[in-house]
């Protein structure tokens, strides 16, 4: 197998699978571009079998990636569960880093090491999926001179991701999975490819990849992409950098986690929920106590003191079931847990 001139990279999650069926069929055995596939997968997920369904649809040699596998035209290489999928101009890395927007693999991880490998002759592609993944790794391909690309978010069966991608990438093509395949074919001819070195990768990028390779940075490193910030990773419980490059906000912690905004900030959401529900559950237990020592036949003014602190208990609960049900409303996605303590 010959070297690629090109590195395709896609990445997808919820429906990505029949996505991923209905795209590979479209390619060419002749492809002159390798293809890298970030799929979010569970840690237990059998890889082999999306290997094997994919190979069915396509032409393409597929398979399941391995560390220090050399990199080929006319090869699909597929993310292993609970493994980042890294490139290098000769071959792939599978490396266990530290999750980034909570996933392994993560999209913007391959994004990124595929943008400072092939710089401008990387197809980076999103595809159907929930949340934000992907969004930061377009804006890296595109800062090293390569090409985006988004499923139109109108045909996705989950739009999320490609309408998070549009908000804050300049994407270069936004197209129906039906003709995402004859585009890529023509995104990387030979006559189109870029000599090597012809657009410079940027330094905090090159850092950001070179980290990514060895699992785990130092404070140093992390200091030379941003600057640090009072909030905590919630992955770890340390320290946050935010990233300075870049129209995407990004933060990262010096072991290696990183999220964008939206996904700190939705972290953050949740986090907070929980805390409010955990308080709720615990004044309601301090009102079943005070109820008891209220009516309790003892103290006269034992008993009185027990009732006037239960009516101002109740009024807090009721203020804040109020708040945290109005905070409820039009979230389909509110844990079932959430929507039972609402009934």
């Amino acid at each position: 197998m010959a070297t690629p001139l090109f590195l395709i990279v896609i990445g997808t999650s919820a429906g990505g699978l029949a996505a991923l069926s209905q795209l590979v069929a479209q390619l060419p055995a002749t492809l002159p571009a390798a293809v890298l596939v970030v799929q979010h997968l569970a840690a237990d997920s059998q890889g082999e079998v999306l290997v094997a369904r994919l190979a069915t649809r396509t032409r393409l040699r597929c398979v399941l990636a391995t560390h220090e596998a050399p990199l080929e035209a006319g090869t699909l290489y597929l993310a292993p569960p609970n493994g980042h999928l890294l490139a290098r101009p000769d071959r792939v890395l599978v490396t266990k880093g530290p999750r980034e927007n909570h996933y392994r693999p993560a999209i913007d991880a391959l994004f990124r090491s595929a943008a400072v490998a092939f710089g401008p002759n990387v197809v980076g592609v999103v595809l159907t999926g929930m949340l934000h993944d992907g969004t930061a790794g377009l804006e890296f391909v595109k800062r090293c001179g390569g090409v985006a690309v988004v499923q139109d978010p109108a045909d996705a069966e989950f739009p999320s991701m490609p309408q998070s991608a549009l908000s804050a990438v300049a994407v270069d093509h936004v197209v129906p999975l039906a003709r995402l395949g004859a585009l890529l074919a023509t995104l990387v001819q030979p006559l189109a490819a870029a000599p090597p070195g012809s657009v410079p990768v940027p330094q905090d990028l090159r850092l950001e990849a070179a980290i990514a390779e060895r699992v785990m940075g130092t404070v140093e490193q992390v200091s030379q992409l941003g600057h640090q910030i009072p909030l905590t990773c919630p992955d770890c419980g340390g320290a946050l950098w935010k990233m300075e490059h870049g129209r995407v906000q990004r933060f990262r912690c010096h072991t290696g986690h990183a999220f964008t905004a939206e996904v700190l900030s939705e972290n953050s959401r949740q986090a907070l929920e929980e805390t409010l529900w955990v308080a709720l559950r615990m004044m309601e237990e301090r009102k079943l106590l005070l109820t008891s020592m209220a009516t309790h036949e003892g103290v006269h003014w034992r008993t009185q003191q027990a009732a006037e602190r239960l009516d101002d208990l109740k009024n807090h609960i009721n203020r804040l079931r109020e708040f945290m049900l109005n905070g409820q409303e039009g979230r389909p996605d509110a844990p079932p847990g959430d929507r039972a303590r609402q009934s």
